[in-house]
Order: C-alpha cells, then structure tokens, then sequence
C-alpha cells in the first residue's frame, strides 16, 4: 500500500506525507515534528537513510498543507486521530522518530496503539524531548503577550529569522505556534507499563531547554534496550547536525531492515 500525495486525498490520508514513495521498503519510519514543523522537516531524509527505509512524515491538523484545519491543543483527541489515521498503513514493519514535541506525540501514540492493539513499532527514536515523566519547568509561554512570545521563539533558535521578521507571515504562524506550545506544556504524563521495544534517544550536546539528564529518562519508559546519543548542537540540532545524525539513525536501523528481509 502506497500513501498518497494527490489533492484527492482519503481524510485519514491527510495525516501522512511520503518522499518519495517507496513500495519496496521493508520498513516505514513515521516521524513526527517539533512545535510549529511541517513535513518540510523530513523531505529530504530519504536521500541519505538506507533505500529500504520509506519515510512518512506525520502531518499534523494546522501545520503545512493542512493549514486551513485548527491544530489541537490536547493530547487526547491528536493521539487518538494519529493512531486511527495510522492503522491502514501499518501493514509492514515501522518504526517511530519524533523531536522534541514530536517524541511525546511519538510515544503517546505507541502507546495508544498499544492500547488498542494496533501493530507496534520496532523502535521508538526520540530526539530533543525531555523523558515524559518530567514535568515542563518551564513558565507557560504559550499565552505570552505577542512581543513577549516572538522573542521566546528568537530564543529557542527553532524559527527561521526571516519568518519571525516577516509581519504577515508571523500572524498567520503564531496561532499555530501559540497551539503547539499549549498542547506540550499542558501535557500530563499518566504511568503506564515499559514499552516493549527498544528506544534510542538523542541529545543536543548545546541544548539549554533539555539536559543529559532529561534524556536518560527515557531508560525507564522501555522493557527493552536503551541508548542515549549526544549530537553536536543547540535544541535543533536536528538542522544543523543533520549529516551526522541521519548517519547514526541509518545504523540504528540498519539491524531492524536486516531482520525484515
């Protein structure tokens, strides 16, 4: 089954951006972006992962081509439509990735399907996100007044400086930021049992919002193996080291496509 990128799409369809189709894959990677990302975040993935990697890019309502839609802002009701949009397309072999608000949704969403019992992936990649079991402690900045809340963003160094000075741009991006900022610092961990499958985590060595710490948590949210990685950068260091982390994830994954074959 091939996901599709036509206009006429299914609405479960909406959910999932594929670059390029790839039917011979034995394994689909879903990731899953941070506050305020697109699918743009992932595009190009595809050219550096192994080719029997297809990647699917998780489209969030409110974000990219869905910008019409209004984006959630509780993890209830997003984990629920990501698990049943997911369903028809976990007839092969997967696996998660997500950072930073995207590894809570990654989590949440294995443990939905979990839940439901639903196919589960074979391994959970977190990256840049804090373990869930740790508290945001943080101020609430989601409701910040305007000028207080663009020069959060300046800090986080996750929006490009053109967006942020580009007026009209900023208006139609800020109450989808404002969503994305309420739905991870609202989140509220409930324990559940490990998760059976291994999780990879990785750190940026530079990262102000997310210590060593923060990722060694996740150890305790799997029944399975546990490595933690650190990546030269700041909190998106997924941009500016991405050579070098699409290099370990193609190891990471190398031993999930050779047991597939």
């Amino acid at each position: 089954m091939g996901i599709s990128n036509s206009a006429n799409l299914r609405p479960a369809d909406r959910w999932l951006l594929q670059s390029p189709p790839n039917s011979r894959a034995h394994l689909r990677l879903f990731c899953f972006p941070y506050a305020g990302g697109g699918s743009e975040v992932f595009r190009a993935w595809s050219v550096t992962l192994p080719e029997s990697v297809e990647v699917c890019s998780v489209q969030l309502p409110g974000h990219g081509a869905r910008f019409r839609e209004q984006p959630l802002r509780r993890f209830g009701p997003l984990i629920k439509a990501i698990a049943e949009a997911l369903a028809p397309y976990l007839n092969k072999p997967f696996a998660f990735f997500g950072h930073s608000m995207g590894a809570t949704i990654a989590f949440e969403t294995a443990r939905e399907l979990r839940r439901t019992r639903r196919p589960f992936p074979s391994h959970l990649f977190v990256s840049g996100g804090r373990a869930p079991s740790i508290p945001y402690r943080g101020l609430l900045t989601y409701n910040l007044p305007e000028q207080e809340f663009i020069e959060e963003l300046r800090r986080l160094n996750g929006t490009p400086q053109e967006v942020i000075e580009h007026c009209e741009l900023m208006q139609i991006m800020l109450p989808l930021l404002r969503a994305d900022f309420e739905l991870i610092q609202t989140y509220v961990y409930r324990p559940e049992p490990p998760l059976a499958c291994p999780i990879t985590a990785f750190g940026g060595s530079q990262d102000r919002n997310v210590s060593c710490a923060d990722m060694e948590g996740w150890r305790e949210q799997t029944s399975c193996s546990f490595s933690m990685q650190r990546i030269t950068g700041d909190h998106f260091f997924l941009h500016a080291a991405r050579p070098l982390l699409l290099e370990v994830l193609s190891r990471e994954l190398h031993p999930l496509i050779g047991t597939m074959k």
